[in-house]
C-alpha cells in the first residue's frame, strides 16, 4: 500500500495537499473538458515532441513518488456512478494524485459524475475501455505503484530517444503494447487505427523497413509454424477443415496434393504450401501490406473485425491486423494516381488477387512503447505484454 494509504489522518492530508496543489501541477489545463486522456493529439508517437511531453511526465511522476506515491484502491467490487462506499474515499485520492481528478471534486465516498469522468480520464489514459466504472482491469492499472510506473517511463524514454528524435517525412508506425498503428506525414498524424497484434507466445518483432507493396484479394500461406502448430491437430479432428476454409496444397513444383493423400496423424507437416484462396473467409481478407523483413510478418486485414474491440487485441501469430485497413491502404497509394479508393474498391469485389507497387515505398516501423505522454500533457500507460520493462507488475493480463 502507498505512503498515503499507510499515514495516518492529518500527516495523509498533508501529504495529499503537498501534491495536489503544487504549482507545476496545472490543474486549470488539465481538467478542461477536451483533455480527457484519449490519445486524440495529432502529434506522432515517435516524433521529439513526445520525447519532451514524456520528460515532463518524468518530472510528474518523479514528485508524486517522492512524496509517497498514492494509495491502493481496497477491494476488487465492481464500483461504478450512482453508488457509495468507503472504497471511494481512497479512490478519490489516487486520482487526485495522479491527476485525473480535479481537487475542487472534494472528498466523500460517492461515486458521483466527477469520480465517474476521473475514472474515464485513467482508462483512457491506460488503453482500457473508457466505461467509468472499476472493474477488474482497472484496478489492476490503477494499484501500480507511482515508482513502478516512473520505472516505465524512465526506460520508454529510452526507448524514444532512440526512435523518436528524427523521424521521417512520412511514415506508419505499430507501436505493439498499445496494438495501434499511426499513418504520419509531415510531422502529424492523418490516421490512427486499432490493431492486434502478436501473442504472448508469438511476438510481434520490433523491426524498421519500407512499405513497398499493396495486394488486394490476397492469397494466404500459411507460416510452417501454423502449419504444424495449428493446422495439424485440426486436420487429425476435422478431416474437411483445408476444404471448407479453401485451402489448397501445393508440392514444389505447383501441382495441387488432395488433403485425402496426407497422413496427418504423423509428427513432422509435410513439405508442402498450404495457400488459402482469395475471398471472405481468407485470413488476410481484403488487403495485405508487405515490406522487406526477416521475420515474414506483414500487416493484413482480417474477417474477424470483433477482435479490434476486445480489451486485450494480442491475438496473432506475429502479423499485425489492422483496423479499417482500407483506409490505410488509399493513404499508402496515394501517389500511384491510378489507384484511388473507387478503384481499390472495384477491384476488391472482383475477388482477383491483384500487386500493387508503391511508386515511392514508406518506411514501417514497429516499435514497443508501453509508456509515453502526449503533447496534451496526458501521460499514457500500456500492460508490458512482453514482459520487456523489467518489472512483473506492469504484465497485468
Amino acid at each position: 500500500m502507498g505512503a498515503v494509504a499507510a499515514a495516518g489522518g492529518a500527516n495523509a492530508q498533508s501529504l495529499l495537499d503537498s501534491v495536489i496543489n503544487s504549482p507545476q501541477r496545472g490543474w486549470d489545463d488539465q481538467f478542461d473538458a477536451a483533455r480527457s486522456g484519449a490519445i486524440t493529439s495529432l502529434t506522432p508517437t515517435m516524433s521529439p515532441q513526445t520525447v519532451s511531453a514524456t520528460q515532463l511526465g518524468i518530472a510528474q511522476y518523479q514528485q508524486i513518488a517522492s512524496n509517497g506515491g498514492w494509495p491502493t484502491v481496497p477491494g476488487n467490487a465492481k464500483l461504478q456512478i450512482g453508488q457509495s462506499s468507503d472504497a471511494v474515499m481512497t479512490l478519490r485520492r489516487r486520482l487526485m494524485i495522479s491527476g485525473d481528478l480535479a481537487p475542487s471534486a472534494g472528498m466523500s465516498s460517492s461515486y458521483d459524475s466527477y469520480v465517474d469522468a476521473a475514472v474515464r480520464r485513467f482508462q483512457a489514459r491506460h488503453g482500457l475501455p473508457v466505461d467509468g466504472v472499476m472493474g477488474e482491469y482497472t484496478y489492476k492499472a490503477m494499484n501500480v505503484e507511482a515508482n513502478v510506473r516512473l520505472g516505465q517511463l524512465q526506460t520508454n524514454l529510452v526507448r524514444l530517444n532512440s526512435i523518436a528524435l528524427n523521424p521521417p517525412p512520412q511514415f506508419v508506425m505499430v507501436n505493439i503494447p498499445a496494438a495501434q498503428l499511426e499513418a504520419v506525414d509531415n510531422g502529424q498524424v492523418v490516421q490512427r487505427h486499432t490493431a492486434v497484434v502478436g501473442r504472448i507466445s508469438r511476438p510481434t518483432p520490433q523491426l524498421s523497413s519500407k512499405i513497398n507493396e499493396v495486394i488486394l484479394n490476397p492469397y494466404w500461406t500459411a507460416p510452417r509454424s501454423i502449419i504444424q502448430k495449428d493446422i495439424m491437430p485440426v486436420m487429425r479432428k476435422d478431416p474437411q477443415y483445408l476444404t471448407r476454409n479453401h485451402i489448397r496444397l501445393f508440392d514444389a513444383k505447383g501441382n495441387e496434393v488432395s488433403p485425402d493423400s496426407i497422413d496427418w496423424s504423423a509428427p513432422e507437416a509435410p513439405n508442402l504450401t498450404f495457400r488459402q484462396d482469395p475471398g471472405k473467409i481468407n485470413a488476410m481478407a481484403s488487403m495485405k501490406i508487405n515490406f522487406p523483413n526477416p521475420y515474414s510478418v506483414y500487416m493484413h486485414d482480417t474477417p474477424e473485425q470483433s477482435l479490434f474491440g476486445q480489451i486485450e487485441r494480442f491475438d496473432s501469430s506475429g502479423c499485425v491486423r489492422v483496423q479499417n485497413v482500407r483506409d490505410l491502404g488509399v493513404w499508402l497509394l496515394r501517389n500511384n494516381p491510378e489507384w484511388g479508393r473507387q478503384h481499390i474498391e472495384q477491384v476488391i469485389s472482383t475477388r482477383e488477387n491483384t500487386i500493387i507497387k508503391l511508386q515511392q515505398p514508406v518506411p514501417v516501423f514497429f516499435v514497443y512503447v508501453s509508456a509515453w505522454s502526449t503533447a496534451d500533457g496526458a501521460v499514457q500507460f500500456r500492460d508490458d505484454i512482453y514482459h520487456l520493462d523489467g518489472s512483473s507488475e506492469l504484465a497485468l493480463r
